[in-house]
């Protein structure tokens, strides 16, 4: 925990893979993993990527490590040059651009689908905002980041279109990585959280053209913030991009 007002971001080891019983393929697993550390920045832009050190974290041999990074090859999160090695992405706008855009036109969809529906229950929704402010009042960033994926999610479920949701995560990724780097300060969550919460409303009453006003305003906050990000975290972005 930080100083008042402030959360800390991410922890800088990946977990080992070794003891997981889902079944699942080991290589998604890496994958899951080093997307999962890429996106809240545990580890960073520009971080140069060990083939033998990742390996002996994650405690798993090359080849589903290398189907791992070449999938996150696919997905503009690594890049691979010969000679030189294995990094992750600086961030870059046109891409955090691109990957807004899908989101918000997506969600805004699945958010006017799920209107439709005579009996719209959004009890799970309320819970997910009273987990979002325990998250805050506990200083608690991946929880509240957690929480704030379940409901967009459940938007999405609600709709009757969940996989909309699945399909655009690898995008989702160049964005998401934006939305980590605004999020430390309270103010920011805070107000994150009062947006959720007039979506929700929304969705309650059937209010298309609200709902819809909201979720343009709340995707494209973390873009908002770019040169105020740029500014404080330079080496994180791809000045050209």
């Amino acid at each position: 925990m930080t100083s008042e007002g402030t959360f800390p971001i991410g922890t800088p080891v990946l977990g080992s893979l070794r003891r997981n019983r889902v079944r699942q393929r080991t290589s998604d697993r890496v994958y899951d993993e080093l997307a999962g550390a890429i996106r809240d920045l545990r580890i960073p832009p520009g971080a140069s990527l060990s083939e033998t050190d990742l390996a002996e974290q994650l405690q798993v041999s090359r080849t589903p490590l290398r189907e791992a990074l070449a999938r996150l090859v696919d997905a503009g999160l690594v890049s691979v040059v010969p000679n030189v090695g294995t990094r992750v992405e600086l961030i870059r706008l046109n891409d955090v651009e691109r990957a807004r855009f899908v989101r918000e036109s997506l969600e805004i969809g699945a958010f006017t689908t799920a209107c439709e529906s005579p009996e719209r229950d959004v009890s799970a929704l309320r819970e997910l905002l009273d987990r979002q402010t325990r998250a805050c009042e506990a200083h608690d960033l991946s929880a509240f980041f957690a929480a704030d994926e379940a409901l967009h999610e459940l938007i999405f479920a609600l709709s009757g279109h969940p996989d909309a949701w699945h399909l655009m995560q690898p995008l989702k990724m160049h964005l998401d990585r934006m939305r980590w780097l605004s999020l430390p300060e309270q103010s920011t969550v805070r107000s994150l959280i009062a947006e959720h919460t007039a979506i929700v409303d929304a969705l309650e009453a059937g209010d298309v053209e609200g709902g819809r006003t909201h979720l343009r305003s709340h995707a494209r906050r973390a873009l908002e913030k770019a040169p105020s990000l740029q500014a404080r975290y330079p080496e994180y972005f791809d000045e050209h991009h």
